[in-house]
């Protein structure tokens, strides 16, 4: 059964790279590292890979953590009443154009408070099928990102869309591009290696 769009947050900031959304601690179907997700430019989407996700502290956290006990119905309170957001730092992979999804980095920025979307499978499908996986080199291009960590989860999660699809080699030709593009950068291939054959041992990946 595919999975449908749905909200996980609100834009806070935002660059052609990448941008930051807001969303509450606790959420039915909270975003996950490595998950492709989108953000209105226009008429169309920018998308992106959540690539980090933190909560921040506020000054209530900061007094309660030094109590020797703390009420659980304090804790679920703060929780879902808390006014510091988790944020999520999502890089941008590709953008819509009508019909057409291009891998490339987009004209402009989204826009503060733009709902920001989790992809449904059927999205995930066809963003990731597009061309011969030119959005990978996004995930790849800055050294400051877990690259190994990054990719092992979003192809973790992408092949399950695909297998949802009906399509169940995806992994496979994802995995083959990724030794391509990474050939003459044995240190970083051996971690996306190591990563992707931890989340997908049924690829065989030898390190």
């Amino acid at each position: 059964m595919d999975s449908k769009a749905y909200e996980i947050g609100r834009l806070l900031r935002s660059g052609i790279g990448g941008f930051v959304a807001g969303t509450k601690v606790l959420q039915q179907d909270a975003p996950r590292f490595g998950a492709l997700v989108k953000a209105p430019l226009g008429e169309d989407f920018i998308y992106g890979v959540i690539h980090e996700i933190n909560v921040d502290d506020d000054g209530l956290v900061r007094q309660l953590v030094t109590s020797d006990s703390v009420d659980a119905s304090v804790i679920e309170d703060n929780r879902v009443n808390r006014n510091v957001p988790m944020e999520m730092s999502v890089l941008a992979v590709g953008y819509s154009q009508g019909v057409a999804i291009k891998h490339l980095l987009p004209p402009r920025a989204p826009l503060s408070l733009d709902v920001i979307w989790q992809c449904s499978d059927a999205e995930i499908v066809d963003f990731t099928s597009t061309g011969h996986f030119g959005y990978l080199r996004h995930l790849l291009r800055n050294p400051d990102l877990p690259v190994g960590e990054l990719i092992a989860a979003h192809v973790q999660q992408a092949d399950a869309a695909h297998k949802a699809e009906g399509e169940a080699d995806w992994s496979q030709r994802a995995s083959q591009e990724l030794i391509t593009l990474l050939r003459d950068d044995y240190q970083v291939l051996m971690q996306v290696l190591g990563a992707l054959g931890d989340a997908l041992p049924e690829l065989g990946l030898e390190q």
